[in-house]
This record gives structure tokens, C-alpha cells and sequence, in this order.
């Protein structure tokens, strides 16, 4: 009797492991549908690439011109240390009449540079012309410590240096002849001297 109950048990066993063995196949089941869960990671990887690869609208060209005369860099001094910022000069002119000089400060340069383009769209001036791009008297103007002359030079082309041939070049004026007469370095004073004798000119 005891040898015929141990040999039930053999034998129920496997019987009893059997559906264990065959759920196993169940559990594995789900794992291959990847490629449904991959085609919409695939579908979605394709939509984030047309998206990037989508052409942008091409941004509109400024109608005038610009010229950097200086950049500096600008510390101030805080409790806590020092903190650095940006200051950037700059000329924009449209080389049809229209000039401005303006400066802009900021912790970046790129913001700096646009806030010294709306300051020197903000104090834009209109150049009046003579025969041949050139002016029609002689006029001389002081901004700070710096003093320019300028002349009417007629077939003689742009004559001028440091910040104030930008100034003249951004306006349009040719055949002109400017003279810095002060010792001043300040290439910022030299173009606003530059704007201000253009502002005394006379139709």
C-alpha cells in the first residue's frame, strides 16, 4: 500500500505542473508586440522629424544697415561681487538719407545689440542731399570733446576715418571730406559729432 501511494504522488506530479508549463507561453505572448508599440514610436519619431525638418518662413531682410563701433564689457561692483554686462554702440542707416547711432546695455550681447538698434532707430535722422551725394555747405558740429568739420568735395569720393565714415557711408553721402579736429578717441562722441553736424545741414 505505501508503495502504491508513493507511486500516485510520482505520478500526479508532472500532472499537476503541466498547466505551469503551459502558461508560460502566455506570459511571453504580449512581449512580442514591439513592433506595434515601435511603429508608434516610429510614428511619432517620423511627426518630431517633420516638424524639425519643416521649412521655417525666411525671416524679412531690415531695410537699413548696420555698423558696430565698439563693444565693451561693463562690471559692477555689488555686495556679492561684481556683475558683467555689455555695452554696444552701433550705426544703422538705410544709404538712401537715413541714419541713427544708438547704445544698448545687457547681460548678453545679442540683447545689447538689439536695444542699440531700436536706440538708434529712435534717434534717426534725414540727411539732405546735394547735386552728386554730397552736401551742400560746409558744416562743423561738437558733441562732447569731439569736433568735426565737413566739406563738400565734389568728384573727390568719401574722405574720412574712425567712426565717422561708417556714419557717412550708412547715410549715403559721397564726395564729402571730414575732418576730427579734437585728439578724441571715442569712437562713440566721434559719430554723434558726425549725426550732429548732418543735423545742421541746410536744403
Amino acid at each position: 500500500m505505501i508503495d502504491e501511494e508513493i507511486k500516485t504522488d510520482v505520478v500526479e506530479t508532472p500532472e499537476a505542473e503541466a498547466p505551469a508549463v503551459e502558461a508560460a507561453p502566455a506570459t511571453v505572448a504580449p512581449r512580442n508586440n514591439r513592433p506595434e508599440r515601435g511603429g508608434r514610436a516610429g510614428g511619432a519619431g517620423g511627426r518630431r522629424g517633420e516638424r524639425r525638418g519643416g521649412a521655417r518662413p525666411p525671416r524679412a531682410k531690415s531695410e537699413y544697415d548696420s555698423k558696430m563701433i565698439t563693444i565693451r564689457r561693463v562690471a559692477r561692483v555689488v555686495a556679492g561681487g561684481r556683475r558683467f554686462s555689455f555695452s554696444v554702440a552701433i550705426i544703422i542707416g538705410n544709404r538712401k538719407g537715413k541714419v541713427g547711432v544708438g547704445l544698448g546695455k545687457a547681460g548678453d550681447t545679442t540683447l545689447a545689440i538689439d536695444k542699440a538698434t531700436r536706440d538708434a532707430k529712435k534717434h534717426m535722422i534725414t540727411v539732405t542731399f546735394a547735386k552728386g551725394n554730397s552736401i551742400a555747405h560746409e558744416v562743423s558740429a561738437k558733441f562732447n570733446a569731439s569736433h568735426v568739420t565737413m566739406m563738400p568735395a565734389p568728384g573727390r569720393g568719401l574722405v574720412a576715418g574712425s567712426s565717422v565714415r561708417p556714419v557717412l557711408e550708412l547715410a549715403g553721402v559721397t564726395n564729402i571730406v571730414a575732418k576730427i579736429h579734437s585728439g578724441s578717441k571715442n569712437g562713440l562722441n566721434n559719430a554723434r559729432a558726425a549725426i550732429e553736424a548732418l543735423k545742421s545741414l541746410k536744403a
